[in-house]
């Protein structure tokens, strides 16, 4: 048998205007009530019907999400948690893979033609134009991992400076003074905070870095990099990668060459990818909390649409997460 509206409102012992108020985002509603609501959702798997919702509220129960790529299992953590946290709230999901592309206009079609209630734009490379279109309709949005610190008042990023502080850290301690740092695209703003947090830690320890190269957050910029230092016959004792995918890039190199990782050349990733914890040597990297991210965006867009006007920008710590592929440094001698 369906389950409906009024089937929620017997399982809350709440009335079904109280269940409608929810699950159409109102403010209104007390934090108690809110969540007995939620709760008969959950247990009975309701979901609303989205015309009959739409029809009487004048909200579409769609929330759009433009992200530039999936090929990355740190934002597709993200969006699978927008998906799970967005449908408990009675709330579908709407991606758009825009494979780095933009409209300089703003003009997505998710904006268009009020087919959603909210807009997440996920590591977006030039928001201004979007912002722009999403604030002249009236759509409430949030930014993840966005680049212009003037679009900060309604966004959720991670604290990429002390990320970068703490893999330069950690190489330190461990006895590193030949330590380089490929980093990714500075297009992003992560890229130059990740290298700002790792060049101060160094200047802070009176250390020059061995080199510092610039690319494409991908494993064939790490791998180009490291097979460049190899034929040179010079290598750092260890890199800091901009992302797990240049670090494993780097390891291929290496270990291609007859290197050992970490005897030869420690390696610290970025992001904590879910190869990270099953390709040997099992990565050392900076953790982006991912799920965190998902959660704190969705509430903060539902706020949004529930009429919040009071930004609280979010700005989340990482984790080093410690594993094999770093240790105390060999003899610095060339190849």
């Amino acid at each position: 048998m369906k389950i409906n509206i009024h089937d929620v409102a017997r399982r809350s012992g709440l009335s079904v205007v109280t269940v409608s108020r929810v699950l159409n985002g109102s403010a209104s509603v007390r934090e108690r009530n809110r969540q007995k609501v939620l709760d008969a959702v959950q247990e009975l798997g309701y979901r609303p019907h989205s015309a009959a919702r739409s029809l009487s509220s004048g909200k579409t129960g769609i929330i759009g999400v433009i992200v530039g790529t999936l090929q990355d299992t740190f934002f597709d953590t993200i969006v699978q948690q927008l998906n799970e946290t967005l449908a408990h709230h009675g709330y579908y999901l709407a991606l758009s893979v825009t494979h780095g592309g933009t409209d300089h206009d703003g003009g997505h079609y998710l904006i268009q033609e009020d087919r959603v209630d909210g807009i997440i734009l996920l590591s977006p490379t030039e928001e201004t134009a979007r912002i722009a279109e999403l604030t002249r309709r009236g759509i409430p949005y949030v930014l993840i991992d966005h680049q212009l610190p003037e679009h900060d008042e309604w966004s959720v990023t991670v604290n990429n400076y002390t990320g970068g502080q703490a893999a330069a850290r950690h190489l330190l301690e461990l006895g590193h003074r030949s330590i380089a740092h490929l980093s990714g695209s500075g297009l992003y703003r992560s890229t130059l905070e990740r290298r700002s947090g790792f060049l101060d830690e160094m200047h802070s320890a009176g250390v020059e870095p061995f080199e510092l190269v610039a690319g494409d957050y991908a494993v064939q910029f790490g791998y180009d990099t490291a097979r460049r230092w190899i034929d040179e016959q010079r290598l750092p004792t260890a890199v800091f990668a901009g992302d797990d995918h240049i670090a494993f890039g780097v390891i291929n190199a290496l270990t291609e060459a007859g290197l050992r990782v970490p005897a030869d050349v420690s390696v610290v990733g970025f992001d904590d990818q879910s190869l990270a914890s099953q390709l040997r040597p099992y990565l050392t990297t900076v953790k982006q909390p991912a799920a965190a991210i998902g959660v704190a965006a969705a509430d903060m867009l539902l706020s949004r649409i529930g009429g919040e006007t009071v930004s609280s920008p979010i700005k989340l710590e990482p984790e080093l997460i410690i594993r094999q592929s770093a240790s105390i440094p060999r003899k610095e001698q060339g190849l």
